[in-house]
């Protein structure tokens, strides 16, 4: 969630950022919306490639890696979730992401055993 609310503050100059948490059934639904530049509908899953940012150019202001968003995708996975993006692409209508997950703790992969 820091690394998805970081971003919404990095990527909105002006305007507002709002969260909303909804109970559906056995999952919780957080979306994150702003009103920055927005995700091109065309790199709404580009943004989730390791490595991998929308503006590639010399001049772009946000800085970062390219794996904020791969990684908080798996770590969501990995609790029996979901996390994705929803956005026009237009400047100043921003970017919505949504990470649901189950209101129960569930594993995906069996812990392994340690001995000691």
């Amino acid at each position: 969630m820091i690394n998805i609310i970081n971003n919404a503050i990095k990527f909105t100059e002006k305007g507002r950022i709002s969260t909303r948490i909804t109970q559906q059934g056995e999952q919780v639904l957080i979306a994150v919306r702003d009103t920055g530049i927005g995700i091109p509908p065309d790199q709404l899953e580009t943004v989730f490639q390791e490595f991998i940012q929308v503006d590639i150019s010399s001049t772009r202001k946000a800085g970062g890696t390219g794996l904020g968003l791969p990684i908080s995708r798996r770590l969501v996975e990995m609790h029996g979730g979901r996390l994705w993006v929803e956005s026009t692409g237009v400047d100043g209508e921003g970017s919505t992401f949504f990470v649901e997950l189950p209101l129960e703790a569930k594993l995906t992969q069996p812990a392994e055993k340690t001995e000691k």
